[in-house]
């Protein structure tokens, strides 16, 4: 169902994309990817992010990198999208995309709504012509430029279960990490919706269990605690799901936020 047109939110206002609209917010090494919009448009000349109207079946993320990719020349398939920013009109909503990539690649303008395009430093944003949707929301958009990490502390949240786990540890392992597998969107700061780097760390007889996509899998060496608290470092914002009390005041000394098995449990 193909979203081009205007939609009347109940507000009053209209706004392009009958469905509903989204755009990319890529940062890289202290950078964001902009747009410099066509003459034409509205708010012709001035910056903001690639972007345009969700078809009906798409979800933000979809819609965020088909627009990127028909007005630009990025290869969409280097983006790694971490979470979603979404701006409600009462009855239609722009969804932010934030993500990153490895490195910048030189990107240029693809389509007729696309002037020019490049990156600048964070710091240079605000002295640019803004597109005014943009404006608005860069304050916020700004603070949300990371990537989450959930660590799982899979014993914990196994154990928090009388299903017979402790039978086939291996095989517990391995449901828990397919159904990580297949978490979708959940709400985690600094994101509306995050969508996390998961990692679950496993310990004694699951310890042979590999990791699939979407699940990176840390076998503990020794201390299944130890290596959970070591998965903390500073480059993102870092949640850990586990219920013993200890670890929990290890993790939030590093700087992570613990959540509860039963956090996890109810979005799987």
């Amino acid at each position: 169902m193909n979203g081009d047109g205007f939609a009347r939110c109940a507000r009053g206002h209209m706004h392009w994309g009958r469905y509903g609209a989204a755009g990319l917010m890529l940062h890289c090494d202290g950078h964001v990817l902009l747009q410099q919009r066509a003459w034409w448009c509205n708010g012709g000349g001035s910056w903001g992010t690639f972007g345009g109207g969700r078809h009906g079946h798409e979800d933000a993320v979809t819609a965020a990198l088909r627009e990127t990719a028909e007005e630009s020349s990025l290869d969409v398939s280097l983006v790694a999208a971490h979470g979603l920013a979404v701006e409600d009109h009462d009855g239609w909503s722009y969804t932010a995309v934030i993500g990153t990539t490895t490195h910048r690649p030189e990107v240029w303008p693809a389509s007729s709504e696309s002037k020019d395009a490049g990156w600048f430093r964070i710091e240079e944003v605000d002295g640019l012509r803004l597109f005014r949707p943009f404006a608005l929301s860069w304050p916020r958009l700004r603070t949300m430029l990371t990537k989450v990490v959930l660590v799982v502390d899979a014993a914990n949240v196994m154990g928090s279960r009388p299903d017979g786990w402790w039978r086939d540890r291996l095989g517990a392992a391995a449901r828990l990490r397919d159904s990580l597998a297949g978490l979708g969107p959940v709400p985690l700061a600094p994101f509306d919706e995050a969508l996390p780097e998961i990692v679950l760390v496993v310990e004694g007889q699951a310890r042979a269990l590999e990791g699939v996509p979407g699940v990176r899998v840390v076998a503990a060496p020794g201390s299944g605690d130890d290596a959970i608290v070591g998965q903390i470092g500073d480059d993102a914002v870092y949640y850990v799901v586990t219920a013993d009390r200890e670890l929990r005041a290890r993790c939030e000394a590093r700087g992570a936020t613990a959540l509860g098995p039963r956090w996890l449990l109810d979005r799987l």
